[in-house]
Parts: structure tokens; C-alpha cells; sequence
């Protein structure tokens, strides 16, 4: 099966990442999702085909500071929480 993610826009209120840090932060969250949905697949209203306009992330804690390998790692979860199994 072949899943195709399109994330237009990631709004993080309240957390400051340096313009330097930005692409770390964007291969670590593409990482980990890619990672998630190869092993864990797809929510079952997402699975035959289908898009979602926005997806709430929730709340993430910052521990261990704006991290981006850290950061980008819990970013991906909370958005498999709102697209994964």
C-alpha cells in the first residue's frame, strides 16, 4: 500500500526553532511518520482513500527544550494519533 502525507502547514504556537534548525526538525518529523504509518497503517476512515482539511496535534510537552530531532519526534505522534491506528 502506498500512503501519500501532505502537510501544508505545521502551526507551533509558543515554541521559537532558530530559521537553522527548521529542516532538522522537518526530516524528523517526515522520519518518524513515515516509520509510524509503515508499521502501524492508517485510521480505517483514512484507509481506502481520503483527506482530512486539519488534523489537531493536541498538547506536547517540551521537555528536554526545542530539541528539533526530540521535537519533530513528537510532532509525528501526535499527528499519527489524529491520521494512524
Amino acid at each position: 500500500m502506498k500512503i501519500t502525507v501532505h502537510i501544508e502547514r505545521l502551526v507551533l504556537d509558543g515554541i521559537d526553532i532558530p530559521y537553522s534548525e527548521r529542516p532538522l526538525l522537518q526530516a524528523a518529523v517526515e522520519g518518524k511518520l513515515a516509520r509510524m504509518l509503515a508499521a502501524g497503517g492508517l485510521s480505517a476512515d483514512l484507509a481506502p482513500g481520503g483527506a482530512r482539511p486539519r488534523v489537531p496535534g493536541g498538547t506536547i510537552r517540551l521537555e528536554g527544550g526545542n530539541d528539533p530531532c526530540n521535537l519533530g519526534t513528537r510532532i509525528a505522534q501526535a499527528v499519527y494519533g489524529g491520521i494512524g491506528r
